[in-house]
């Protein structure tokens, strides 16, 4: 009997005007941890979607062969059959049911079209257990973090006897509390003798728990490395990855001069949007200087992001209270447009809810914030329009087929620099950055990281969010620290370390 679970050999899947993937192969061995990595755009997800029958058999070229059967899955419902569950980065809950009646949505107990709900029940307390998840089936999905969501999902793909488990970026909205947690399970689930696939960027995370690692760019198969055999390192893997050495991950700013306070919030507070009495942002204030990076760390649900979207036209958030001072006059920023029209850009942690119209073209997006800029009298130049967007996709390296290319066939890395190349066009001050470099690949990373360095040279101020204690070390001149809605702490770049901040967040 053949020591693989899983082999796709020779999978070539195209889409109009670009190969996504060009004669892949994959291995997975029987109870294995194995760590499929890539840049944005490298083929991961599409060869996973491949797998479990979201692209179907026809679509693409090449065999699937699973427990030593040739398999042509029409839909997903037909690889779920045989074991195999995908779980993708976006969850798939819906957060107005409980968690028993997501779990066995669409594979109910029924007997004659009457679903036995006390079976239900009781077979999800059962699948939580495993899981690790101490919560009442009755509980509504929208009343759980981030986190436990994550693990409902396990929990729903274990009602499906799962053999061969799926997981697209399953930490990269998690702290890194909740990442251990879920990748302390997934540890688990291989002792009982669940075979795994994990597509992460979180290279750390990758190596601390992977068997071995498949590597793609550009759609193809780069190699496959033992994490058994030999030392593997970040460097040794971004390497496959980018096809070069990176020598440093976050690059050097020079010629920045930091200037007077250009930006200050004060005494902010904000409630939360349900739960009226619940304070998330407590008596905040921050100032922001021309020319400079400043970090908010914190875990998630510090209040970090109610801050931002509070201070963004308040877009969340109830009894909103406090002063936004600008050059050291107070200005209005009680709508998204008076933000805007005062010089204040927001980049939103999701992308795909808040960031973009994913039905829309590149070239649409990025002068949606700005339609005053290419138009006249009401009427868009659409020659302005093109100009503007072929000029931003070069400027930020967007890969893109054209700029008519929809947004959401771009990868995660190049609809983030999309959403940039729209703030940017806006010419704003400040712009509130949340989770800038979520869910994308060092490489895209680092181009991102390279555009604050742009603004921050022309005297823009940048506040950035991340949940990434590296990013914020790296990238800021001074950092503020989030805890239960609160500053709990302030430090300077060269005072700030990863324990100070850890000390303080939790």
């Amino acid at each position: 009997m053949s020591e693989y679970i899983l082999e796709m050999r020779n999978i070539t899947k195209e889409f109009p005007g670009v190969k996504a993937l060009d004669n892949v192969n994959l291995q997975v061995k029987k109870g294995e941890i194995h760590a499929l990595i890539g840049e944005n755009g490298a083929g991961k997800t599409t060869l996973m979607n491949v797998l479990s029958g979201v692209y179907p058999y026809g679509t693409y070229t090449g065999d699937i062969i699973y427990n030593g059967e040739i398999c042509t899955f029409k839909d997903i419902s037909q690889s779920e059959q045989k074991g195999i569950v995908i779980i993708h980065q976006e969850m798939a809950l819906i957060p107005y049911l409980s968690i028993a009646e997501n779990i066995f949505l669409g594979n109910e107990t029924a007997k004659n079209g009457i679903i036995n709900w006390n079976e239900c029940i009781n077979r999800t307390r059962q699948l939580l257990e495993k899981v690790g998840l101490d919560e009442n089936p009755n509980t509504l999905i929208t009343n759980l973090g981030v986190g436990k969501q994550q693990l409902v999902e396990i929990a729903k793909a274990l009602s499906k006897n799962v053999q061969l488990l799926i997981l697209d970026e399953p930490t990269s909205a998690l702290n890194e509390q909740d990442s251990q947690k879920l990748l302390n399970l997934i540890k688990t689930l291989k002792e009982r003798g669940v075979t795994s696939i994990m597509i992460s960027h979180k290279l750390h995370e990758i190596l601390s728990i992977a068997d071995r690692i498949t590597i793609l760019r550009d759609g193809k198969t780069v190699e496959t490395l033992d994490c058994h055999s030999s030392e593997i390192t970040e460097d040794r893997v971004i390497k496959g990855m980018v096809g070069r050495e990176l020598v440093d991950r976050f690059p050097k700013r020079e010629n920045v001069k930091i200037g007077d306070v250009i930006f200050e919030i004060r005494n902010w507070n904000a409630y939360h949007e349900q739960s009226s009495e619940r304070k998330v942002v407590d008596n905040v204030n921050i100032k922001v200087r021309a020319g400079e990076v400043v970090g908010i760390a914190g875990l998630v649900g510090s209040g970090r992001t109610e801050l931002a979207m509070s201070v963004f036209g308040r877009s969340y958030g109830k009894n909103i209270s406090g002063e936004v001072y600008k050059n050291g006059k107070k200005i209005n920023t009680s709508t998204v447009a008076s933000a805007i029209k005062n010089g204040i850009a927001y980049l939103s942690e999701d992308r795909k809810k808040y960031g973009l119209v994913l039905i829309g073209n590149v070239k649409d997006n990025v002068v949606l914030t700005s339609l005053d800029k290419v138009s006249k009298n009401s009427v868009i130049d659409e020659n302005k329009e093109i100009v503007v967007a072929e000029n931003t996709v070069k400027r930020l390296n967007v890969k893109c087929t054209s700029i008519l290319q929809k947004t959401m066939n771009l990868s995660g890395g190049n609809q983030q620099k999309v959403i940039l190349g729209k703030w940017i066009f806006t010419d704003s001050d400040i712009y509130i950055l949340d989770e800038p470099t979520r869910g994308i690949d060092v490489g895209a990373k680092y181009e991102v990281y390279k555009i604050i360095n742009d603004l921050v040279s022309r005297g823009k101020g940048v506040i950035l969010i991340s949940s990434e204690l590296p990013e914020i070390l790296g990238m800021c001149d001074r950092i503020y620290v989030m805890s239960e809605g609160k500053i709990k702490g302030e430090f300077d770049r060269e005072q700030a370390t990863q324990e100070k901040i850890i000390k303080l967040v939790i």
